[in-house]
C-alpha cells in the first residue's frame, strides 16, 4: 500500500501507511493536536478523524474553533438532535438540517405542534444520547438502494431529494433561467446570518439552504450515496462529522420555528428546531448572552414598545404602517439624506410608483425578475406593472435630452417607494418587507471621472455611517462571475477603481472572486452594530448591462457618441431597513438628535401644567421636540415611564422651577444634572440635536 505524507502540529513530517483510519495513526505518532481536534484536512477538504489516510498528500488537524471545525462540531450536533426527536417520536419525518451560522437547525415533520417547553426535554435525551458514545458510522448505497431505504423507512422528504439528485445528479438543481442579481435586492436582503439574531433564520434559510452540503451529489462515475449512522438515526448526508457523540459537551438547543418545504410556501410548513454548539461550555455562555441580548434590542418588540411602527394584516403582510413616533425619526433621516446629497453635488429627482410593462421588458426585469414583481395590473389596453427598482426610471431622465460630456457627471438621487412581492416566509419587520423606500441614487459618468465619483460614493458613504454611530465596517470588493455582460476589459478598470476607492477611504477589504453582479463588479460595505453583528448597508455597483439595453450616451470632446460608465449607489440600503438596523444598535435608545421625543416634561402638581407647557412650547419654537405628561400620577412612576420609553431627557417642575424660570434635569439612564435656567437647557439640548460625524 502506498505511504502518505502527514504534517504534524509541531512541524514533523511522517511517513505512514496509506489507507488506515486518520486518528489512530495521529494517536500512534504521539500527535498532541489531535486531543483537541475535531477533523483533518486535506486537499482542501475536511475529512472524517475515521477516514483512510489519504496517500501522497499531506494532512493538518482541524480545530473546533476554527470555522471548518465549528462547522463539523455543529452539524454533528444537529444529528444528535435529530436522533434525540427520533427517540420521543418515532414516526418523525426529516427534510434538511445544516449548519449554519452560530448553530444549526433542523426541519422535520412531527405528529404534533412542538412547543417552547418541549426544547429542555430535547436537550436532556441529547444528553443521555451523547453520553452513550454513540459512533457517526459512514456508509454508502446506491441510489436505488438509497430509494429503497427512504420508502420503506417512509421518509418522503429523503425519498424527494434522492429522486432530485437521480434526475440532476445534485440535491439542487440549478435554475434553468437566470436570474438578475440586483444591487437593490442584495442591499435589502442584507442582514445577520441566520442565528445572528433569534428567529431570524427560519424565513431565510428556508430556501433550500443545506440540502447539497447535506446530501452531496452523486460521486463522479459510482452512483452512490453517502449516510451517517448515530445510534438508531441514519441521515442521507455527506459529513464530515466527529467520530462520535462524546465530543458534543457544549451545546442549547434555543427556538422553534416553521419553514415550507424547500421555501414554497405551496409545499408543506415543516417544525424547524435551532440550536447551538460550541467547543467549550464558556463560549456557549457568551454566545447565549448575545442571543438574550439581541432579543433584548429586536426592532420588532421595541417597534411596538416605543411605539414606532406596526404591519397590519389588513393592509398586507411585508407593508409597514409609520406612526407618529417612528415618522418623525423617519423624517429626520431623511431630511439630513437630502440636505448632504444636495451640499454633495447630487439632483434629487422623483419617479412614479408604476410603469408600463414595455418599460420593464426593456430593462430586462421582466425577463429575469418576474416571481419578485407585483402582478401586472391592467388599463386603458396597456399592462402595468408596480415598480421593483428604480433605475429605469433615472435612465429615463438621463434619455430625456442630448447629454454632453460638459454635463457629466450627473448624480441622480431619490428616496425613491418600490415594491417586491418577496414570499411570506421570508418577511421579518422592517429588515425584509415587500414595500421599501430605496435610498438611491445613480450616477452617470465619464471612464476619466469614474475613479473620483467611486472614492466620492464611498468617502460620502461613510460619513452618514459615522453620523449615524457605527465604527466598525467590513468591506468587500465582489469581481466579476463565470457569466457576466460587458467586456473584461471594462471589468477590471471598474473592480480596480473599487479597490482604489477603498484604499483612499482608508479601509482595507476582502476580495469575493466571482461574487459580483452579471451585469458589474461592486463595493459592499457592512457595518457593525452594538453586539459586533454585521449588516448590509452601502453597495456602490457597476452596470454595464441597463446602459447598453436602453442605448444611453453622451456627446464627447469629439463630437462623437460615447457610452457613460453607470453606478447604482445606496448608502443606507432602504429607509425601513436602516431604521431596523438603528433600532437595534441603539436598543431604541436613540441619541438625542434622532430620538422621536427628547424632553418629557413632569409637572409634580396640577398647578405646574401651564409651566411645562410653556417649556414645550419654548422648545418647538427651537426646532426641539417635547410632551408633558399631565396624567394624575407621581413623579416616580412618570419618571420610570419615561425611562422605558428611553426618552433621553426628563425634566421634573415643581413650584420652585416654576417661580425661577428653570428645569430639574434627569438624563436617561439616571443620572441627575440639578437645576438650570430653562435658556441654558435648551442651548444644550440644541448642541447635542445637531447630528455629528464620528
Amino acid at each position: 500500500m502506498a505511504d502518505a505524507e502527514l504534517l504534524l502540529a509541531d512541524g514533523r513530517r511522517a511517513r505512514v501507511a496509506a489507507g488506515q483510519p486518520i486518528l489512530p495513526t495521529l494517536q500512534s505518532l504521539g500527535e498532541p493536536a489531535v486531543q483537541s481536534a475535531v477533523a483533518a484536512a486535506w486537499n482542501g477538504q475536511t475529512l472524517d478523524f475515521m477516514t483512510p489516510v489519504p496517500s501522497n498528500a499531506a494532512l493538518t488537524l482541524v480545530q473546533p474553533d476554527s470555522v471548518e471545525g465549528l462547522q463539523v462540531l455543529r452539524h454533528s450536533t444537529a444529528h444528535l438532535m435529530a436522533a434525540a426527536v427520533q427517540a420521543l417520536f418515532p414516526e418523525a419525518k426529516f427534510a434538511i438540517g445544516p449548519a449554519i451560522e452560530d448553530g444549526f437547525y433542523y426541519d422535520m415533520e412531527l405528529p404534533r405542534p412542538l412547543a417552547p417547553e418541549d426544547l429542555p426535554i430535547l436537550e436532556a435525551k441529547m444528553r443521555e444520547l451523547a453520553a452513550q458514545r454513540l459512533p457517526y458510522q459512514r456508509s454508502e448505497m446506491s441510489l436505488s438502494d438509497a430509494l429503497a431505504w427512504a420508502r420503506e423507512n417512509r421518509q418522503d422528504y429523503k425519498v424527494e431529494i434522492l429522486e432530485t439528485i437521480q434526475k440532476y445528479g445534485t440535491a439542487r438543481p440549478e435554475s434553468r433561467e437566470p436570474r438578475v442579481e440586483s444591487r437593490e435586492s442584495r442591499a435589502e436582503a442584507g442582514a445577520p446570518s441566520a442565528d445572528s439574531a433569534p428567529e431570524r433564520g427560519a424565513e431565510r434559510g428556508s430556501r433550500e439552504v443545506g440540502v447539497e452540503e447535506l446530501t452531496g451529489e452523486v460521486e463522479a462515475g459510482r452512483n452512490t450515496v453517502s449516510f451517517y449512522q448515530t445510534g438508531t438515526f441514519v441521515d442521507l448526508c455527506r459529513g464530515p462529522h466527529v467520530p462520535d457523540t462524546l465530543w458534543l459537551t457544549a451545546f442549547r438547543l434555543t427556538h422553534i420555528a416553521g419553514a415550507y418545504w424547500r421555501g414554497d410556501e405551496r409545499r408543506p410548513m415543516l417544525q424547524r428546531i435551532y440550536g447551538t454548539a460550541f467547543p467549550t461550555q464558556e463560549a456557549l455562555e457568551q454566545h447565549l448572552f448575545r442571543l438574550e441580548e439581541a432579543r433584548r434590542r429586536d426592532h420588532r418588540r421595541l417597534g411596538r414598545e416605543l411605539d414606532l411602527f406596526s404591519v397590519a394584516d389588513d393592509v398586507g403582510g411585508g407593508l409597514i404602517l409609520w406612526h407618529p413616533k417612528g415618522g418623525i425619526v423617519r423624517k429626520i433621516i431623511e431630511d439630513f439624506w437630502r440636505e448632504e446629497h444636495l451640499a454633495n453635488g447630487y439632483d434629487l429627482v422623483y419617479t412614479p410608483h408604476v410603469g408600463r410593462a414595455r418599460l420593464w421588458q426593456k430593462s430586462g426585469h421582466l425577463d429575469y425578475y418576474q416571481d419578485l414583481m407585483y402582478p401586472r395590473m391592467e388599463g386603458e389596453g396597456n399592462d402595468y406593472y408596480v415598480k421593483p427598482m428604480n433605475c429605469p426610471f433615472h435612465i429615463m431622465i438621463y434619455q430625456s435630452k442630448v447629454r454632453s460630456y460638459r454635463e457629466l457627471p450627473l448624480r441622480f438621487a431619490e428616496l425613491g417607494t418600490v415594491y417586491r412581492f418577496e414570499r411570506a416566509g421570508v418577511l421579518h419587520g422592517l429588515l425584509r418587507v415587500r414595500g421599501f423606500t430605496q435610498d438611491d441614487a445613480h450616477i452617470f459618468c465619464t471612464a476619466e471621472q469614474m475613479d473620483e465619483e467611486i472614492t466620492r460614493a464611498v468617502r460620502f458613504s461613510l460619513f452618514f455611517l459615522r453620523t449615524f454611530g457605527f465604527k466598525d465596517y467590513e468591506v468587500f470588493v465582489a469581481t466579476r462571475p463565470e457569466k457576466f455582460v460587458g467586456e473584461p476589459g471594462q471589468w477590471d478598470v471598474a473592480t480596480e477603481a473599487l479597490q482604489r476607492a477603498a484604499e483612499r477611504a482608508g479601509q482595507t477589504y476582502e476580495l469575493d472572486p466571482g461574487g459580483g453582479a452579471f451585469y458589474g463588479p461592486k463595493i459592499d460595505i457592512k457595518v457593525k452594530d452594538a453586539l459586533g453583528r454585521p449588516w448590509q448597508c452601502t453597495t456602490v455597483q457597476f452596470d454595464f448591462n441597463l446602459p447598453e439595453r436602453f442605448g444611453i450616451s453622451f456627446v464627447g470632446e469629439d463630437n462623437r457618441q460615447h457610452r457613460p460608465f453607470m453606478v447604482h449607489r445606496a448608502l443606507l440600503g432602504s429607509m425601513e431597513r436602516f431604521l431596523g438596523v438603528l433600532i437595534e444598535h441603539y436598543g431604541g435608545a436613540f441619541p438625542a438628535w434622532l430620538a422621536p421625543v427628547q424632553v418629557r416634561l413632569l409637572p409634580v402638581a396640577d398647578r405646574h401644567h401651564a409651566y411645562a407647557a410653556s417649556v414645550v412650547a419654548r422648545l418647538r419654537t427651537d426646532g426641539l421636540r417635547g410632551e408633558v405628561d399631565t396624567r394624575n400620577e407621581k413623579v416616580g412612576f412618570k419618571i420610570r415611564e419615561a425611562e422605558v420609553q428611553k426618552i433621553p431627557y426628563i425634566l421634573v417642575v415643581g413650584d420652585k422651577e416654576t417661580a425661577a424660570g428653570t428645569v430639574s434635569v434627569r438624563l436617561r439612564g439616571g443620572q441627575d444634572r440639578g437645576v438650570m435656567p430653562l435658556a441654558d437647557f435648551v442651548h444644550w439640548l440644541a448642541t447635542e440635536s445637531k447630528p455629528q460625524a464620528a
